[in-house]
C-alpha cells in the first residue's frame, strides 16, 4: 500500500492523525480507486490498533472517499460520470454565490494573495502541485465572502472530487485553459465585478466538468 508510515503510537489522536492521512492519500491518487483499505496493515503502518483505524475508516465513508464492498470490505470510492456531473453543477451555483458575495469585500491583501497562487500554478511544471495551487487560489476569493458554512461544503465537495480534478488539469489543454480562466476571475475581482466574477466562475467550473466526464466516458 502506497501510504507513509507514521508512528502513532503514543498520541491521544490517533484516529484524526489515520484519517487525514488516508484523507490526503485518496485525495492525491496515491490510493486509487477500488484500492482496499486493510485494517491490520493501515494500523502496523502507523503503529497502532485496529480501533483508531477503523474509526478513520468510517468518517471517510460518511465523507463518500470510501465504501464497502462485499467480501473485500472498505475500499476507495470511484465516481461515475452523473456523480461528476451533480457535484460541478452544484460547486458551479454554490461557488458562483459565495465568489459574488466575496468580492464587495475583497481587500488589497486578499487579491495579492490568489494573484501569487495564480503565478505559481502557471510556473509549476510538478503536476502533483496543481491541484493544491488550484485549491488555494480558489480558497483565497473565497474566504473574503465571510461564509464559513458555504466554505465548509465547497471543501467538502472538492475533496470528493480532487484527484479527478488534478487528472483534468493534465489532459490536453487543461493546464492552459486554468491559467487563462483563473487569470480572468482575477482580473474581474480586481475591477471590482462580482457579477462577471460569479459567471467567470461558473463558466470555469462547468468547463472542468465537461473535459472531466469526457475523460471518464473514454477510459
Amino acid at each position: 500500500m502506497k501510504l507513509e508510515s507514521v508512528d502513532i503510537s503514543q498520541t491521544a489522536s490517533a484516529s484524526a492523525i489515520v484519517f487525514e492521512a488516508l484523507k490526503r492519500a485518496i485525495i492525491k491518487g496515491e490510493l486509487k480507486d477500488g484500492e482496499p483499505l486493510r485494517q491490520d496493515e493501515i494500523a502496523r503502518l502507523f503503529n497502532t490498533s485496529r480501533i483508531p483505524v477503523r474509526e478513520a475508516i468510517s468518517r471517510l465513508q460518511e465523507q463518500g472517499l470510501v465504501k464497502s464492498q462485499r467480501y473485500k470490505g472498505a475500499v476507495v470510492a470511484g465516481i461515475a460520470p452523473e456523480e461528476v456531473s451533480e457535484i460541478f453543477d452544484f460547486r458551479a451555483l454554490l461557488e458562483g454565490h459565495v465568489i459574488e458575495q466575496a468580492v464587495p469585500r475583497m481587500s488589497k491583501e486578499t487579491l495579492s494573495a490568489a494573484r501569487s497562487y495564480c503565478e505559481e500554478f502557471v510556473a509549476s511544471s510538478d503536476p502533483m502541485e496543481w491541484g493544491d495551487l488550484n485549491r488555494k487560489f480558489h480558497s483565497a476569493l473565497y474566504q473574503a465572502s465571510g461564509l464559513s458554512y458555504h466554505n465548509g461544503v465547497v471543501n467538502a465537495a472538492l475533496d470528493r472530487v480532487d484527484r479527478y480534478l488534478r487528472a483534468q488539469l493534465t489532459l490536453t489543454d487543461g493546464m492552459e485553459r486554468a491559467n487563462i480562466e483563473h487569470m480572468g476571475i482575477l482580473e474581474a475581482c480586481e475591477k471590482q465585478d462580482a457579477k462577471m466574477a460569479c459567471d467567470r466562475t461558473r463558466q470555469h467550473i462547468l468547463g472542468a466538468k465537461n473535459t472531466l466526464i469526457n475523460h471518464l466516458k473514454s477510459k
